[in-house]
């Protein structure tokens, strides 16, 4: 593999590594929080902890237009600067409010960022390699999660403010990935949008110098010049790809893996394990998900996005049925722990590997970044709805974990569906192949 390509992607792919740790980090921070403003459940969990969704939902949406009129490159910049304003902004926070508006603003960071990062990888990306270079931006939310869970622990014993450091810290690796943002050169396919076709001559030569640049470039404009600019992806023509990404999404949500994440250590506690033996659980929880991303990472462009997801639904519906069960039948200690590490590695390996790249693939160029803006925001609507619901369910007598966790198990069932009958595989196949074979 090219070595610039490797690293321009890593690169882009740190993008994930701020997401990762930016939507995990407040876990550490939440009950303390709860009790420090004297917050209600409910106020709790729609403006204190479900503000940097609403913020993420708001930048999925909108993500797509300074993707596309700015480039994929200058996005990405201006995502690692809301980072670092939202990481100072919750440190030195000294009510729910402003904390709520700066999480708010590193959730615009966050939706931006699953349009941009994966947009700009896979346009830069062989056809060959392209599934695992994608799913790097995956790899680094996941390792940015274990990083926070970590920072959590370590820092949960250092006094009263010691969630300011918590959320603080993030303005660290937040500097550093502008900085290296700044080096990486513009995507090619969209500075061949933009008919600055010289600038794309010189990336194309770096990115695939033993191919005849030309005819890439031809290639790219015969596609260019069939396209309809005034299009949008809500056309008769795009409704397969559209639904595509709609369900992927959905389905991810309704897996109930955000709502965990942002709630691993109540999780844990209401599982009956102490607080700080839930925080370090919550590092258990990271490693695995580190581990079998890496491995999904490593079998994508092998065995294709498809199996990949058919594993990891198999995996969704056994975990969520067995953690649903150990919760109506009372079961305490490890078992449920157990439980949760086969359900982070079932969607490691399943969605959490694919659903990026798959939606940065099954779009036509001149979409691309919109029809990711709707994935995403698919996405991170439900992301914001359902766990800024957990803390009243579970805490509701008649609903509880059990009911919650049975009903994530029914909604993989149908998710095992959609990928039977719908999915189809997208590995080896050129962007330009692939909007030939989806939208025929």
């Amino acid at each position: 593999m090219n070595k610039k390509i490797l690293l321009w992607s890593i690169t882009a792919a740190l993008a994930g590594f701020l997401f990762g740790f930016d939507v995990v980090v407040i876990s550490g921070a939440d009950k303390k929080l709860q009790a420090l403003w004297g917050s209600s459940d409910s106020f709790h969990g729609w403006v204190v902890m479900g503000m940097a969704l609403w913020g993420t939902v708001v930048g999925a949406i909108f993500g797509g237009i300074p993707t596309n009129k700015y480039g994929r490159k200058n996005t990405l910049i201006v995502i690692g600067i809301l980072f670092a304003l939202s990481a100072l902004g919750s440190g030195f926070a000294n009510g729910p409010y402003f904390f709520a508006f700066a999480r708010f603003v590193g959730g615009l960071g966050v939706g931006a960022s699953t349009i941009a990062a994966p947009a700009y990888i896979s346009e830069i990306a062989p056809a060959k390699d392209r599934g695992r270079l994608v799913a790097m931006y995956q790899f680094n939310i996941v390792f940015g999660i274990l990083i926070a869970y970590l920072s959590n622990y370590l820092l949960s014993d250092i006094g009263e403010n010691a969630w300011r450091w918590m959320l603080g810290v993030e303005a660290i690796p937040a500097v550093l990935y502008i900085l290296f943002a700044l080096k990486v050169p513009k995507s090619p396919r969209w500075l061949l949008s933009q008919s600055r076709v010289d600038e794309a001559r010189e990336v194309l030569k770096i990115i695939n110098p033993d191919m005849d640049v030309e005819e890439q470039i031809r290639e790219f404009n015969v596609h260019n010049e069939k396209s309809d600019k005034t299009e949008t992806i809500f056309i008769k023509k795009y409704r397969f790809p559209l639904m595509l990404a709609f369900f992927i999404a959905f389905f991810n949500q309704f897996s109930g893996i955000n709502a965990f994440l942002y709630y691993a250590p109540r999780i844990f506690e209401a599982a009956g394990l102490g607080e700080s033996t839930a925080l370090l659980s919550s590092i258990g929880i990271g490693v695995t998900n580190l581990i079998f991303t890496l491995l999904g990472v490593f079998l994508i462009d092998k065995l294709g996005r498809k199996t990949l997801m058919y594993i990891g639904s198999i995996g969704y519906i056994i975990s969520l049925s067995l953690v649903s069960a150990a919760f109506f039948l009372g079961w305490t200690g490890m078992a449920i722990p157990v439980f949760l590490f086969l359900f982070i590695a079932a969607h490691a390996i399943g969605q959490g590997a694919v659903i990026w790249v798959f939606i940065s693939e099954i779009f036509p160029n001149h979409l691309r970044a919109s029809g990711q803006a709707f994935g995403s925001s698919t996405h991170w609507v439900l992301a914001a709805l359902i766990p800024s619901l957990i803390p009243f369910l579970f805490s509701h007598p008649m609903i509880g974990p059990g009911v919650v966790f049975m009903v994530f198990a029914g909604m993989m069932v149908f998710q095992l569906l959609f990928v039977a009958f719908f999915m189809p595989e997208t590995k080896g196949k050129t962007l330009e192949e692939l909007e030939e074979i989806i939208l025929k």
